[in-house]
């Protein structure tokens, strides 16, 4: 079995509207996924249904082989490690960078009670893995952004997912702390035996070349889908933003202006 991820004819609909329109995508092994769309695409609701928070109105969706539906989606979600604006909110100040790793294994916000050694070892390995280990017993209030979005993927590893869903982790940086966490979301990826790594971004300049494929969303449909070098053109990115954009590239990164009219 090669597939991390199946998501097959997803349709969500809620009252007359259709958000989501039979969204069929793969993630296979070795891949690592950039979901690019405008506002109102369906990327939110996307992640929504991925995570298990967004019934679909029908379709399917499998990880490794589980389908949701017939597995218990609370064991499902374990498979998927999430870092988004929503966790990071309501991680207590107080809270040490070492205890909030841990809480990961646990689907916990506000840990409480007594660490075990074993945890507590293993969210220091991987608190080494994220490059944060020297803030392990800094509060949340103190960290910086950056330094948060590395705790909250050592918190998503905790759980030991085979995919990692980064949902906007650039949103807030400065310039200088965005291209540090950049630069180490790529050594993440080119890790061997790292998880599948699925991006989610409204800026082309966040792609590094680390990332092989790409989906774009437009409308609640897929406007394309494939190896990034294919899917990503000037074209394909006018039709799903729905304006004339002019893509470049330049040692591997992307960028892109507006073209007059």
């Amino acid at each position: 079995m090669s597939a991390i991820l199946e998501v097959r004819d997803l349709l969500i609909r809620r009252g007359d509207t259709t958000i989501l329109d039979r969204i069929s995508w793969d993630v296979q092994r070795g891949e690592h996924w950039v979901i690019l769309g405008a506002n109102g695409s369906g990327k939110t609701s996307l992640l929504s249904a991925l995570t298990g928070y967004l019934s679909p109105t029908a379709g399917e969706i499998v990880v490794l082989g589980q389908r949701f539906g017939e597995t218990d989606w609370r064991e499902l979600r374990t498979q998927i490690g999430l870092v988004s604006s929503s966790i990071r909110q309501r991680i207590p100040d107080h809270e040490p960078a070492l205890i909030t790793v841990v809480s990961g294994k646990y689907a916990m916000i506000d840990y409480w009670g007594k660490v075990q050694a074993a945890d507590r070892a293993a969210a220091m390995r991987l608190l080494r893995q994220v490059e944060a280990v020297d803030f392990a017993d800094r509060p949340w209030a103190v960290l910086s952004q950056g330094e948060r979005q590395r705790v909250l993927i050592g918190r998503a590893l905790m759980a030991k997912p085979r995919l990692l869903i980064l949902d906007e982790p650039c949103a807030g940086l400065d310039p200088i702390a965005r291209e540090q966490f950049l630069s180490f979301l790529e050594r993440l990826g080119q890790r061997k035996r790292g998880p599948a790594l699925v991006l989610v971004t409204h800026h082309v300049e966040e792609i590094t070349p680390a990332f092989t494929h790409a989906l774009l969303l437009r409308r609640g449909g897929i406007a394309a889908a494939g190896a990034l070098d294919r899917v990503l053109t000037s074209a394909a990115l006018s039709a799903a933003f729905d304006a004339r954009i002019q893509l470049r590239r330049n040692g591997g990164r992307y960028g892109m202006r507006m073209r007059q009219l």
